[in-house]
């Protein structure tokens, strides 16, 4: 099997699995993929257009593993303050890392990557002035998604002197005021220096634990990456099927496991547009750079599937649902809403405006889990909400949903909604 996994960074092996995802949200260019980068060994802008224009574009994932030495120093896999090999009697715990997209006409991918975080790490650089206009967003997308464990961390230290960063940190407490993380920690550091990253390591191990989880669930998934990894010209016989990446929020899957993908693919009769959901099996699994028999709920991993390839090319299933057959939830083209639109929406001025009332007819973008659809308001009354769906979504009642308006040419966030019918 390819170690890359068609694109998911798992090729470092760690002890095992991982169990906790990690998000790294935050304004364009303060140093999200850099920390990631630090912390993982794992540069995870590889798309092409990424390395062009020198930002994420499509969310980036990388594993890594939290050490503490005897003396209670922490250190990554690979950085052993000692300058010795990988210790696993200090092991303390396997992570993934999940770098969300900063600019702002990206924010729809950020906000499905904060579907699958058990807590972020909010990126603020120390020689900008706080907040940046997606430092605002980002925040209130981290609230929609209902992550409340989160530290900030103060980036780009050495940039700046001293005086700079007192400053910079002052501004920061400010803008944390009144939110869900007023009280989150803020940690000084340089990612490219890899200054302070043990601080900010023993910061991840007390504000973000491991969530507890149940492997007797039904086992579900959230698809964020698919891919064929077969090169043109493969021979049929050596063809492997499709790989799904994303996480697993719920149970446990397993090889050989028969599984429901949903809502599937698009077919058509008498006429008219159905969605069908697709059927496989799981051939293979790799977590933490480990090829595995099982995968709980936790971290990030990749299935290697007998998917036709076609079917998983170029991130064709992502926002997709996986789970064992029979398990699937619902495929909705319509839902019922109960919504809280936010008091105002940033601008990319930094601005904040009011948010208006939703309009029947009004189109929105709505973002559950890591899938997006366009929706379009059919009703609106006493804070119930219909809308119409032009891609279905897969998800049960009480899925959490964020709402966005178009302002402009842009999409901007503007509230988020319960499912209840």
């Amino acid at each position: 099997m390819n170690n890359n996994y068609g694109g998911f960074k798992l090729s470092k092996k760690l002890p095992k699995q991982p169990e906790a995802n990690i998000g790294l949200v935050g304004h364009v260019d303060h140093g999200k993929t850099t920390l990631t980068k630090a912390l993982s060994g794992v540069w995870t802008d590889t798309h092409s257009e990424e390395l062009k224009r020198g930002i994420s574009i499509k969310l980036g994932y990388a594993d890594t593993a939290f050490f503490k030495t005897k003396k209670g120093d922490y250190y990554v896999s690979g950085k052993n303050p000692d300058g010795k090999k990988d210790n696993f009697e200090d092991l303390q715990r396997v992570v993934s890392f999940v770098d969300a997209p900063g600019h702002e006409t990206l924010m729809a991918i950020m906000i499905s990557g904060a579907s699958i975080m058990d807590g972020a790490l909010l990126m603020v650089a120390a020689n900008e002035k706080c907040p940046q206009p997606q430092t605002r967003e980002h925040l209130m997308a981290l609230e929609i998604a209902g992550i409340k464990n989160i530290i900030v961390v103060q980036n780009k230290i050495d940039l700046v002197s001293r005086e700079k960063a007192l400053d910079n940190y002052n501004q920061i407490k400010e803008f944390l005021k009144d939110t869900l993380a007023e009280n989150a920690p803020i940690i000084p550091i340089s990612a490219h220096h890899d200054v302070n990253l043990d601080m900010l390591i023993n910061s991840i191990q007390e504000i973000i634990p491991t969530p507890k989880r149940d492997e007797k669930e039904d086992a579900l998934m959230y698809v964020a990456r698919s891919f064929d990894v077969n090169r043109p010209g493969t021979r049929p016989n050596k063809i492997q099927g499709g790989i799904i990446g994303g996480s697993i929020v719920s149970g446990k899957f397993k090889i050989g496991d028969e599984i429901e993908i949903g809502p599937g693919r698009r077919i058509q009769v008498s006429g008219k547009d159905s969605w069908v959901p697709i059927e496989s099996t799981i051939s293979s699994i790799k977590g933490g750079g480990l090829n595995l028999d099982s995968m709980n709920a936790g971290g990030l991993c990749g299935m290697a599937t007998k998917l036709d390839p076609n079917l998983s090319k170029s991130d064709n299933l992502s926002g997709q649902v996986v789970a064992i057959k029979g398990k699937l939830p619902p495929v909705r083209s319509k839902v019922q809403l109960d919504v809280k639109l936010l008091e105002e929406m940033v601008g990319s001025d930094g601005e904040s405006t009011e948010v208006y009332p939703l309009r029947h007819g009004e189109p929105l973008m709505v973002t559950v889990a890591t899938a997006k659809s366009m929706g379009t308001v059919s009703n609106n009354q006493k804070g119930k909400v219909f809308l119409n769906l032009k891609l279905p979504i897969c998800a049960n009642i009480g899925s959490r949903l964020s709402l966005s308006r178009r302002v402009g040419t842009r999409w901007r966030l503007i509230g988020h909604a319960s499912i209840i019918d």
